[in-house]
């Protein structure tokens, strides 16, 4: 009876973990609806249950007997648990993901369109299928991202500084969560400068340059004594003496 009962369990065991592996790498639609299928995954898994437990009797029932190998089925029951806990967890993992990344979508405003960006640029380094990038990896993927991190020793020093960010316990890997929290702040920060560059142009005019008189009318105190204390003075064409 287990033999019989775990021929159909195991296969069935190793399909949701294909299918699962597939919907990992490969989002298809919203994050809302890539959501919802795997909750309905996870809803599927859990009905099987039952499956399990059958199994479980029936494994010791086979220990009572002392019959500690069966010729009839590839599958034991330690296996059998191992990969149910696998896909139950990683089920879970990736649901409480997919709920993190909708949330820094609606909190940073970056656009699904960027959040896939990420994504896929992140599982194309992840060789292992582990969900984590080694430091070469993790610098590979920087690179590809557009980062001018050079192959010497200021390159380096770069490197470490920005792996000290995404990963301050040193494991020597980085998750796909630091990833993606790293990048949003560097889009946010860009974002910022964007905006500041902008209104500056906006408050100098035609000017190639912005008075401090113009910064102290249109700031708030603090941060125009603020601003003029880190921007240099202008040297160039039409400079005020």
């Amino acid at each position: 009876q287990f033999a019989q009962k775990a021929n159909v369990v195991g296969p069935w065991l190793e399909r949701q973990h294909e299918q699962l592996q597939q919907l990992t790498v490969q989002v298809v639609g919203t994050l809302e609806q890539h959501q919802k299928k795997l909750e309905n995954m996870e809803h599927t898994v859990l009905q099987y249950r039952p499956h399990i437990d059958e199994l479980e009797k029936y494994n010791q029932q086979i220990q009572e007997c002392m019959i500690f190998e069966n010729r009839h089925t590839p599958y034991t029951m330690e296996v059998i648990r191992v990969a149910w806990e696998q896909l139950t967890t990683h089920l879970t993992r990736q649901i409480a993901e997919i709920k993190n990344q909708i949330y820094t979508l609606e909190k940073k405003g970056i656009g699904e369109e960027q959040m896939n960006e990420f994504r896929a640029t992140f599982a194309h380094f992840d060789k292992s299928r582990t969900r984590r990038l080694d430091s070469k990896e993790f610098r590979a993927c920087l690179i590809a991202c557009g980062y001018n991190i050079r192959e010497d020793r200021q390159g380096d020093v770069d490197f470490q500084r920005i792996m000290a960010n995404v990963d301050p316990t040193q494991t020597g890997f980085v998750t796909f969560e630091s990833f993606l929290d790293f990048m949003t702040r560097e889009c946010s920060e860009e974002d910022n400068v964007d905006q500041l560059t902008l209104a500056f142009k906006t408050l100098a005019g035609d000017q190639p340059f912005i008075t401090a008189e113009a910064l102290k009318r249109e700031l708030p105190i603090e941060q125009a004594e603020w601003c003029l204390r880190r921007m240099k003075p202008y040297v160039g064409p039409g400079a005020i003496p």
